[in-house]
């Protein structure tokens, strides 16, 4: 009996097989672009990412097929794909990293405390509350003919079975969902004036939402297996590393960077500069303090540099902490803010740009366990995971900049790994997701830190030039 994660990220599609002791028997991805139309806006059309869900599916499972017993869905979080009832998309996806929404969001930073305090922090553009506010105004009759509003791996999943969900991990992302009441926020919804007609039925991520169609079977080259609600992708790596309890901190970089920290009651940041989510498991919950542009940046940075991610780790060694004095500000896509390099001379060079490049986002994300800490969340002892946490050069920058030890995990893909333990509940592996964490695999020897004072300054630096946490 094998089990199938599939994580529907920003920029491709990760699939993961396990066996039943959780050992990876085989991984499989494809990737696809995400579009700007428009300056600040972020889109891809969902049927990208079914043509890559069906390439990372058969590379991941070739030769075994007839072995996997479920799949589990993960995915990026926020946005909103519209569909029809089918789940034909009649427009792109809008994405997280989107800011056409900022007036919208604004709106909810003017609800009542009453009605606010239950949606988990602070508003932003990317999320799906603005999002689909913005599309009822200015696309009227694109949203009068859809029948849903979903996230992206609801969406994959509406294809996948013909069924309509979601559950409340990616659910409590969207601004419209009660974390106390674990419901959709009606008060909130019918407030800002969202179509609610569009939110579709919450079920427990390690649920069974529907059964592979014919077609969607086909396409996958799978049989006809179950498939699991899923979790949103920052609460699916969690489990996949085994994080659902309190006690430690995880640091996720991908396309942005999240640091969670794992509760056993909803918790709100009186500062409003944390989030609170749903975990992936019933009565868990987890604070997070999210930066937008983490990868995503840095792949920008070596777009406009003509490098690559080998010339980027060279300039680490080429280069001293500090990039002699140049600041990268990484805030490419966080509403209200811009991105920059800061304090060029003359005899700056590539590699002290992508140093600076490098020093930004780790500056960004220690701005983030900052925003934790001060919310009186504990970010230490931290795991590191993530698709931009396999370099050994860049986890010891991460380490000093954070002046804590990082323990990486083996794996990547843990939004995908997620996913297959939630299938493995699906398929009677697991008796529930608690119970998945038996196969959670341990993380490596931790990375010290070795030179965190040389980063005072250049960070002090990075604050004074504009720095600052979006959650």
């Amino acid at each position: 009996m094998l089990l199938l994660g599939l994580d529907l990220g920003t920029s491709s599609a990760k699939a993961l097989l396990l066996d039943a002791a959780g050992a990876v028997l085989g991984e499989g991805a494809a990737g696809y672009a995400v579009a700007s139309p428009r300056p600040g806006w972020a889109e891809t059309d969902p049927e990208d990412w079914w043509r890559a869900a069906g390439l990372a599916v058969r590379r991941a499972v070739e030769g075994r097929a007839d072995r996997v017993a479920a799949l589990g869905l993960s995915g990026q979080m926020h946005g909103v794909v519209l569909a029809d009832a089918a789940g034909g998309p009649p427009r792109p996806a809008v994405l997280w990293p989107d800011l056409r929404a900022e007036r919208e969001a604004e709106a909810w930073r003017t609800l009542a405390p009453a009605l606010a305090d239950g949606l988990g922090g602070p508003a932003l553009p990317g999320m799906a509350g603005p999002i689909l506010r913005w599309l009822a105004t200015h696309e009227p009759r694109t949203v009068a003919a859809a029948r849903w509003a979903l996230q992206p791996k609801d969406w994959l999943r509406l294809r996948l079975t013909g069924v309509a969900a979601t559950e409340p991990s990616d659910a409590s992302g969207t601004l419209l969902y009660d974390l106390g009441a674990d419901r959709w926020a009606g008060a909130v919804v019918e407030a800002m004036g969202v179509p609610g007609r569009l939110l579709p039925p919450v079920v427990a991520s390690a649920a069974s939402a529907g059964r592979l169609t014919a077609a969607a079977a086909a396409h996958l080259g799978l049989p006809e297996v179950p498939v699991a609600a899923g979790a949103a992708d920052t609460a699916a790596a969690a489990l996949g590393s085994g994080l659902l309890d309190p006690g430690t901190a995880q640091l996720t970089v991908g396309s942005g960077a999240q640091l969670v920290v794992p509760l056993d009651r909803p918790a709100l940041d009186p500062r409003r500069a944390t989030r609170t989510y749903r975990a992936a498991a019933p009565g868990r919950w987890y604070a997070l303090a999210a930066v937008q542009n983490a990868g995503l940046a840095l792949e920008w940075a070596l777009r406009v540099l003509g490098a690559g991610w080998d010339d980027a780790y060279a300039a680490l060694a080429a280069v001293p902490p500090g990039a002699g004095g140049v600041t990268f500000l990484p805030h490419l896509t966080d509403p209200g803010l811009a991105g920059a390099w800061r304090g060029l001379r003359l005899h700056h060079d590539r590699a002290h740009l992508l140093r600076a490049a490098l020093e930004g986002v780790a500056f960004a994300v220690r701005e983030a366990a900052e925003a934790l800490a001060a919310a009186g969340h504990r970010t230490s002892p931290l795991r590191l995971a993530g698709g931009g946490s396999t370099r050994a050069a860049w986890r010891q920058l991460l380490a000093d900049v954070l002046g804590t030890p990082l323990a990486a995990l083996p794996t990547a893909a843990a939004s995908a790994r997620g996913a297959a333990l939630l299938a493995g509940v699906v398929a009677g592996t697991f008796a529930d997701a608690h119970d998945a964490l038996r196969v959670a695999e341990p993380p490596g020897p931790a990375v010290r830190p070795l030179a965190p004072d040389a980063y005072e300054e250049p960070y002090r630096r990075f604050r004074e030039a504009g720095g600052q946490p979006s959650s």
